[in-house]
């Protein structure tokens, strides 16, 4: 099947970011976004997507006596008086967004959430983060802890998705790309555009000789992921050398093909531009990929029978 322009084109921008400092201000940090939100519009982007935890530093990787140690990084609402000035300029230039951040509910509960804002500054849909990754305790040996597990609850919402930006738009969070169900259960909902937010470090404790692969397996799995479910992918970073620990970048815009068509070539603040033709995911939604045809259900039983490995006899 030949692909030609459809008559869902949005243009969306992957806002990446470069490093928040530990003391960096939630108002210098708006004042950035709402910077990158105005360049994205100039270059006549309606959606853009900024990274995970994009209003603060990585914090998980200090560790507290107490959990509620790190609770000035996280959000009690939003918009906040801090925040709403990102709103309200996505009003004025008629975008919406996406924006990673740290969540404390009323009840005390913490999550690593994303959230999807329409052009008229209105809150269309939440996701909270899925696969947690990390570590609960204290483990002094690393050179910069990981401890989201301790900072962060797992979220049981699943993966849902919104009619939104002429489309079926999900979200996921950083870790959640690596999941091929992540994108599955989305593309069991016909989404059409999944953003990404990210915040990677390079080092990896636990396995160090992954770190050289850390921008090919970021790649891999988002590009999997969009081809195997017919859907443009946008994948943002915080990237470069934050507080000492350098962080990937390589912020991508996938295609359903799974084709990078736009890459972030610096570790900063830098916005970067596609036209994604939302027609182009019945290309791959609707031959190879036709899950109504081809589809075993049947044979996936341990996909959601079974959680960690059983080998056999």
């Amino acid at each position: 099947m030949s692909r030609s322009p459809g008559d869902r084109m949005v243009t969306v921008a992957a806002a990446q970011l470069g490093p928040i400092g530990r003391d960096e201000s939630r108002s210098a940090v708006v004042k950035r976004l709402c910077s990158m939100l105005s360049e994205a519009a100039s270059r006549g982007a309606r959606l853009v997507v900024f990274p995970e935890l994009a209003l603060t530093t990585f914090f998980p990787r200090w560790y507290t006596d107490d959990v509620s140690g790190h609770d000035h990084y996280f959000e009690t609402e939003m918009p906040s008086p801090q925040t709403q000035p990102l709103f309200d300029e996505a009003r004025k230039l008629h975008v919406g967004f996406s924006l990673g951040y740290a969540e404390l509910t009323p009840d005390g509960r913490r999550f690593n959430t994303t959230i999807l804002v329409d052009e008229t500054g209105t809150t269309v849909g939440r996701f909270r983060k899925v696969h947690i990754p990390g570590h609960e305790n204290d483990e002094p040996w690393r050179p910069f802890q990981h401890l989201e597990r301790r900072y962060f609850e797992e979220s049981t919402e699943g993966f849902p998705v919104w009619r939104a930006f002429d489309g079926i738009v999900g979200m996921a969070t950083c870790n959640d790309r690596r999941w091929p169900e992540t994108y599955r259960e989305m593309g069991l909902q016909g989404v059409e555009l999944i953003l990404i937010g990210y915040n990677t470090p390079i080092h990896y404790a636990p396995d160090p000789g992954q770190n050289p692969l850390q921008g090919f397996h970021n790649h891999l799995c988002m590009q999997a992921g969009a081809y195997q479910n017919g859907t443009w992918v946008v994948g943002v970073a915080k990237g470069g050398t934050e507080e000492g620990v350098e962080s990937l970048a390589q912020s991508v815009i996938i295609a359903p093909s799974g084709q990078i068509v736009a890459q972030a070539v610096t570790t900063d603040d830098e916005v970067v531009v596609a036209d994604c033709d939302l027609d182009w995911c019945r290309h791959y939604k609707e031959t190879l990929f036709d899950f109504a045809r081809y589809r075993r259900p049947e044979a996936y039983g341990r996909i959601t029978g079974q959680k960690g490995v059983i080998e056999p006899d």
